[in-house]
């Protein structure tokens, strides 16, 4: 097979502050909505209190990162570590953590490749605001990213705004969507989907008045929908399951506007969100230089029409939701399924690939794509996850073949450079390159040990692709 991937090609890998930081109290960092959801699991499950340390283990990790060959690291900062309660006032041993992180990479040839937003708001914005559904979060929003550009600009050109908007609005948990009367949820939903996009379009606009030469873009939880049929109410079941999960969050981004089929939903089901007549501008401004795609899995759906006892409109399920009048999700049998139910297919991760590029045309970035499940030491304390290996080896597959298709693919990242802790199976679901030796109520040592695809992945980085 033909290798197509160019030379600055970017191998790397991926984590989140939240997942994998740590010190979630220390030198001043504030509370988030992911801290305050994982301490009401802290008796099943890890919380973030710890998580893998990274806060005080960076100078290892980021010499195993250098090690592995790794040539981007794809992380967020923590928004609560920087400005503790959201808005206020700025903290300095925040600013200096994360200047540690950055220059140790960049002098150990790592590019840094920063999200500023990755499920993890500032708790506080929550108590004062609701968070989202307010303004005051937007204003807030914007604030933190020019603070961010301001401190870490001079060094770091690649920047993402929110991690996977798209996916996070749809989880109440993440949004922390509580004590909201059931028939009022949909509609604050809306509201605080539209806010996050003027942040981001705020923040675009900024990064391209503050830093010289600097990148921005959103990073989206990608969706691939197949028919279950080849009836046509079933193909365009599967068009829509797309458009209304992530195709009408990226005609924002891209446009700068909700698609004519969104406008139509928002407004038949009373839902359209509170604007201002200034956004218009400043959204259809915020032209990304890049999307950022976060793959793991493709979906089946069937037409649902409306019937007595579901009218339009009417959502079931969060994250794989069913919408009577457009679609409902199914199993598709030809796919196998990790122990967690994700349906794996590289196929899908082309097919994704092409369809976005053809559609927008902008150079892409896989920022998250990998394979969550257990991993065992053995006696003599090695991790053979060759599951890991083959999963990740089909999907670079996929990538040089729709690079071979046209796709302007320029890096790959995935999930994640080392054990992090999972938001709904702590410790128990793993996905990294490098095993940290802890579960859930236990830390132990929190050894770093290589994984064998740890050893695989530095072969494909040196050898540019394929292996």
């Amino acid at each position: 097979m033909k290798n197509n991937f160019k030379e600055d090609f970017l191998w790397g890998a991926s984590s989140s502050a939240f997942q994998i930081e740590g010190a979630w109290d220390e030198d001043g960092k504030g509370m988030t909505v992911a801290d305050f959801n994982s301490f009401k699991k802290s008796d099943v499950q890890a919380d973030t209190k710890v998580a893998s340390d990274f806060y005080h283990h960076f100078k290892e990790d980021i010499s195993l990162m250098k090690e592995l060959g790794m040539k981007t690291y794809r992380f967020s900062i923590s928004w609560a570590r920087i400005i503790p309660d959201g808005d206020g006032k700025v903290n300095q041993k925040g600013i200096d953590f994360y200047n540690k992180v950055i220059d140790l990479l960049l002098e150990n040839d790592i590019l840094p490749f920063i999200t500023l937003y990755h499920f993890d708001l500032p708790f506080t914005l929550v108590e004062k605001y609701n968070g989202w559904e307010s303004r005051d979060c937007v204003d807030a929003f914007e604030r933190y990213a020019k603070v961010c550009f301001e401190a870490y600009g001079d060094r770091v050109k690649n920047w993402q705004t929110i991690n996977e908007q798209n996916l996070m609005i749809r989880v109440n948990e993440r949004m922390n969507i509580y004590n909201v009367p059931s028939e009022n949820i949909e509609k604050v939903r809306a509201q605080m989907d539209y806010h996050m996009f003027v942040a981001h379009a705020r923040a675009t606009n900024a990064c391209r008045e503050m830093i010289p030469g600097g990148k921005i873009g959103p990073a989206v939880s990608s969706t691939m929908t197949y028919p279950s049929s080849n009836r046509p109410e079933d193909v365009w079941a599967a068009q829509m399951n797309d458009n209304f999960k992530t195709n009408y969050a990226l005609e924002m981004y891209c446009f700068g506007e909700y698609p004519g089929y969104y406008k139509e939903y928002l407004t038949k089901c009373d839902l359209y969100p509170i604007t201002k007549p200034e956004d218009e501008e400043v959204l259809k401004a915020a032209k990304p230089d890049f999307i950022a795609v976060n793959y793991y899995r493709t979906l089946v759906a069937s037409y649902l029409p409306t019937n007595d006892s579901h009218s339009f409109g009417t959502k079931l399920k969060d994250i794989d939701f069913d919408l009577y009048g457009y679609f409902q999700i199914e199993k598709n049998p030809n796919l196998k399924a990790t122990e967690y139910g994700a349906q794996i297919d590289p196929m899908g991760l082309r097919l994704v690939l092409n369809n976005y590029y053809e559609k927008y045309r902008y150079p892409l970035i896989i920022t998250e794509n990998g394979l969550g499940t257990a991993d065992n030491l053995t006696d003599d304390g090695l991790i053979h996850d060759d599951y890991r290996i083959n999963y990740l080896k089909d999907h670079i597959a996929a990538c040089n073949d729709a690079i071979a298709d046209g796709v302007e693919l320029f890096g790959y990242c995935p999930w994640s450079v080392m054990d992090l802790l999972s938001s709904h199976q702590g410790f128990k679901k793993r996905y990294g390159f490098i095993y940290v030796d802890r579960v859930d109520h236990d830390v132990k040592e929190l050894r770093r040990i290589k994984k064998d695809s740890f050893y695989w992945y530095k072969d494909v980085i040196k050898n540019n692709g394929l292996n």
